[in-house]
């Protein structure tokens, strides 16, 4: 069967999680393909889609929506959604309601969801060993879930009224984030290499006189800040949340007693949950 991912990954995570199944399942004898989404992608027909994304604010990014209501309709095929986010809080499940809504509407087959932690892009920076962690558990669960897909099994979590409530609340980010956006400069650090325009998915950024100029289509990926070399862009008012540089997913793994206040019992759930059910398959 061939498996087409499309994944929308600003600075890669959601990308480097749909790589290691993808992977997986061709050691299973399918055939896969992975479409980095951005405003060009064009939909082509297969056995099964999956569609992969970051979680922000709770919601699906507004890329995402756009291409999945271009979709043609009368589709009956078996559909997947994976998604990343910074923290393994409940209220991330209420993300896949619109996508799904839209892909039924569709005629797809939505046949379930999957939710992977993967270190911040923005408001604060994990540090190495727990990106690390993170990465160790995808890891251990890539070759399960990925059965689940190829075997085009069921996989779904319940979203409570209060999950569906705060993720409606905070839809107000989509209309947020071309205003926002506009506020983007690069600083004085900048060198004019030109990446964060190569690398927007909007085609928001364009090069003029050797500096990256923002337009107003930004969705807040944070791939441009992410990803700069020399640190050089602001983001606006979300620059003290600004997060820069690729994380070492090769360093040791942070314990336990690494893991700070923050969401702590909700990581540690995360780790433990995965981590145990590995153990006793050992």
């Amino acid at each position: 069967m061939k498996i087409a991912f499309y994944v929308f990954s600003g600075t890669g995570n959601t990308l480097r999680v749909c790589k290691a199944m993808a992977d997986e399942m061709e050691k299973s004898g399918n055939e896969t393909e992975i479409y980095r989404m951005d405003r060009k992608t064009e939909y082509s027909p297969c056995g099964c889609i999956v569609i992969g994304y970051p979680v922000h604010a709770f919601n699906t990014p507004l890329p995402v929506l756009k291409f999945l209501r271009s979709l043609p309709r009368g589709e009956k095929t078996p559909a997947y959604i994976i998604q990343t986010s910074g923290e393994p809080m409940g209220f991330n499940r209420a993300a896949c309601i619109s996508p799904m809504k839209i892909l039924m509407k569709k005629g797809f087959d939505v046949r379930g969801t999957f939710s992977y932690v993967m270190p911040y892009n923005i408001i604060f920076r994990h540090s190495d060993a727990m990106a690390a962690r993170m990465w160790n558990v995808v890891r251990m669960r890539v070759h399960s879930d990925s059965q689940v897909i190829a075997s085009l099994g069921k996989h779904f979590w319940k979203t409570g009224a209060v999950e569906k409530a705060v993720s409606f609340i905070l839809r107000i980010e989509h209309p947020a984030t071309s205003l926002i956006g506009r506020g983007f400069k690069a600083g004085s650090q900048c060198t004019g290499c030109g990446k964060c325009a190569a690398r927007c998915p909007e085609g928001n950024i364009v090069m003029r006189g050797g500096r990256p100029h923002f337009g107003s289509e930004c969705c807040l990926c944070m791939g441009c800040a992410f990803s700069c070399p020399s640190d050089a862009v602001r983001t606006s008012i979300l620059n003290a949340w600004r997060v820069n540089g690729k994380y070492d997913f090769s360093a040791e793994c942070a314990g336990d007693e690494d893991i700070g206040r923050y969401c702590r019992s909700s990581y540690l759930s995360y780790f433990h949950r995965y981590e145990d059910r590995n153990k006793s398959k050992v």
